[in-house]
């Protein structure tokens, strides 16, 4: 198996069949019976698993993997890790933002690295659709915190396509430990701890209405996850172990 493809999917009834109807095609001309597409359906109360359950009956590489808990992109990622059977294991988000030309130009330019990631900020990045300038704005302050924070030079920690070998996969998925929006700041962290390359270029991108992200709340996570990772690779780790013990189950009460 060439490659694996993992779509996190949380009630994306209306936005994934539009984005397997591009990924599809393209890839079956390409690789044929070598890839694969995990689509890991996550506490979704809407058809999104009926929707994904009909592409997989009519298309051999698409396999459904469901988890009736909300776990989040990340533990929806880690899920599909655990099971890809690729060479290469990417992700890519539900909503079609990134094309499948832009996926494949990821394959293309890994090299000998153990990551590649797109980015929509790098010079040459093109953006058919542009975000909303609060989130834009966000994102930037966020990639900017992760440089001062992990020392992380990466353009755009938030771009939903990412693509990994298969040993990269392997030997940072025990050491992940954010399943949320901060996902991606841990993961790119857990490849520099192992001493694996990641490449970084351009994209194509635009973005696709129908997100329920909110701003504000998921900024807020974002930060609170991004310290407490921070503090577990550091000397302060004991702060972590002292709230889990102490304040942590009345803060998520």
């Amino acid at each position: 198996m060439d490659l694996s493809i993992i779509i996190p999917a949380y009630n994306e009834e209306a936005r994934l069949g539009r984005m397997l109807d591009q990924y599809l095609p393209f890839f079956n001309a390409r690789y044929a019976a070598s890839y694969e597409v995990l689509v890991v359906v996550n506490g979704s109360y809407d058809r999104t698993e009926d929707v994904v359950r009909e592409y997989a009956r009519a298309h051999k590489p698409v396999r459904v993997i469901v988890d009736p808990r909300p776990i989040g992109k990340g533990g929806a990622i880690m899920l599909g890790f655990a099971q890809a059977q690729g060479r290469l294991v990417g992700f890519v988000d539900a909503d079609g933002a990134t094309p499948p030309e832009a996926f494949q130009d990821l394959v293309e330019h890994i090299g000998a690295a153990g990551a590649i990631i797109a980015s929509r900020w790098m010079p040459g990045a093109r953006i058919s659709v542009q975000q909303p300038f609060k989130r834009r704005l966000a994102s930037r302050l966020f990639n900017a915190l992760v440089r001062l924070m992990f020392g992380l030079r990466i353009s755009d920690t938030q771009c939903g396509a990412k693509l990994l070998t298969q040993d990269a996969v392997q030997a940072i998925l025990p050491h992940i430990g954010i399943t949320q929006w901060a996902f991606d700041v841990d993961l790119l962290f857990q490849l520099r701890r192992a001493g694996f390359a990641i490449t970084e270029i351009p994209t194509t991108w635009r973005d696709v209405s129908g997100s329920r992200l909110c701003v504000g709340k998921a900024s807020a996570d974002m930060f609170v996850a991004m310290v407490r990772l921070r503090l577990i690779y550091s000397p302060f780790r004991w702060v972590v172990a002292l709230y889990d013990r102490t304040l942590a189950r009345y803060v998520q009460n």
